[in-house]
């Protein structure tokens, strides 16, 4: 992925907006709600102006007059300029384009689970899906809104994405909670006799790894050290 002077993707969504038609950063922010695009970027309207100014700084937009609403503050109208569009054009690309590693909490969480016994594993994950299925409501509550209001679908396809994702994690975890329940997750039963067998003895459940023959009997092939390279 390219490196970019303003790499925030808030700065991608204001270029994109600008493209439109000149706007004040509240406007801005205000469209954004409007449309569903904060539930794909994370919209901070404190960080909104840092990252117009940003973008003023390196030639991306630019100020073009200044309004008054009554009795409110002056506020600066920005547009984009030939740079921003190209640079818009240049990310969009990018964006849709390429694929980046994204690195998931989750991953992080899944790779470390068996340091939990499988019943508190079980436990969080059967808490994360209730929460997931609370936000597949609030996407489709949001999608037949959208459809009411006959936006066209090409306007709110990010948001079915979003809504993909969640529904295939849902489905993947409740198919691993029923794997690690009934023991066909490879190495669940194991997994839970050294948990069991850590409460019983009163010790760290690591500490079991540290002489495999003594606590289960055998060595553990997956615990011996790779072979020295060649």
């Amino acid at each position: 992925m390219a490196r970019r002077k303003v790499a925030n993707p808030l700065a991608f969504a204001v270029l994109g907006s600008l493209i439109e038609q000149p706007m004040h950063p509240y406007e801005i922010s205000t469209m954004l709600k409007t449309r569903g695009k904060d539930m794909s970027i994370k919209l901070n309207y404190g960080s909104l102006y840092s990252v117009v100014t940003a973008l003023e700084k390196h030639g991306y937009v630019e100020a073009v007059e200044t309004v008054r609403d009554g009795n409110r503050p002056e506020r600066t109208v920005y547009a984009i300029t030939e740079a921003g569009r190209e640079e818009f054009a240049d990310w969009l690309s990018e964006l849709l384009g390429t694929p980046e590693r994204q690195f998931s909490p989750l991953e992080a969480g899944l790779a470390y689970a068996a340091a939990f016994p499988p019943a508190k594993v079980v436990e969080l994950l059967e808490q994360r899906v209730e929460t997931l299925d609370a936000e597949v409501k609030e996407i489709e509550g949001a999608h037949a809104a959208v459809a009411a209001a006959n936006l066209p679908r090409v306007f709110w396809i990010e948001s079915e994405f979003r809504l993909a994702l969640v529904e295939a994690e849902i489905a993947y975890l409740r198919r691993l909670i029923r794997e690690i329940r009934t023991d066909e997750l490879e190495g669940s039963a194991f997994w839970r006799k050294a948990h069991e067998l850590a409460e019983k003895l009163g010790i760290p459940s690591a500490d079991l790894f540290k002489d495999p023959v003594k606590y289960f009997g055998e060595e553990l092939p997956w615990m011996q050290p790779a072979p020295p390279e060649k």
